[in-house]
């Protein structure tokens, strides 16, 4: 009697049990039903004007290279990026890119390392990190994104144009030389 108890009772939750099992993986929120990039760069989508897999490459700390995919959802007018920046945070950070914008066509897909160095430079910038930036349209809304910063040496990123060395970030000190020599402030003891 106490077996056939138990195995009433065993079919029973299994047939309560046995939606809620069913019903996983299978709803609208599923992951094969997500979108997913298996790429190092971060998306947004909530633009007229997707921003997609936006990195920033550094080959030295304090600049970069800033790429990313820009798609045009709308088909019947093109769109133009007038201004990358820094946000938030990192407002300071100054992202230099080619005069008068970068024009994405009606429908369009731009890729911004093809178009010219959107060069990045600020102390920030350094692998491992992210960065706040601002992307501004002449015809879309503005997106905000936070992107991470990646090292050149990585195999994936050996071909991207770096920045050249920016006269901001060489000391303008007289008792400096030219790379590979030495000064006297290098010799002095870095304080704590």
């Amino acid at each position: 009697m106490k077996v056939t108890l138990r195995r009433g009772v065993a079919a029973a939750a299994v047939a309560l049990a046995l939606p809620a099992l069913v019903s996983c993986g299978s709803n609208f929120n599923a992951p094969t039903d997500q979108v997913y990039t298996p790429a190092q760069g971060v998306n947004d989508r909530s633009s007229d004007v997707d921003v997609l897999n936006a990195l920033i490459v550094s080959g030295e700390d304090g600049s970069g290279t800033l790429i990313a995919g820009l798609a045009n959802n709308r088909e019947e007018r093109a769109d133009t990026l007038t201004q990358v920046g820094g946000a938030g945070p990192d407002a300071g950070i100054t992202v230099n890119g080619p005069s008068g914008g970068t024009e994405i066509p009606a429908g369009g897909y731009v890729q911004l390392a093809d178009e010219g160095a959107y060069s990045v430079e600020a102390s920030q910038v350094q692998p491992g990190r992210f960065i706040t930036v601002a992307f501004s349209f002449e015809n879309s809304a503005q997106v905000t994104m936070q992107i991470p910063v990646v090292s050149a040496d990585e195999a994936d990123f050996t071909d991207v144009p770096l920045p050249s060395e920016s006269a901001s970030l060489l000391p303008t000190d007289s008792t400096s030389e030219p790379a590979g020599g030495t000064s006297e402030s290098a010799s002095a003891t870095p304080t704590p």
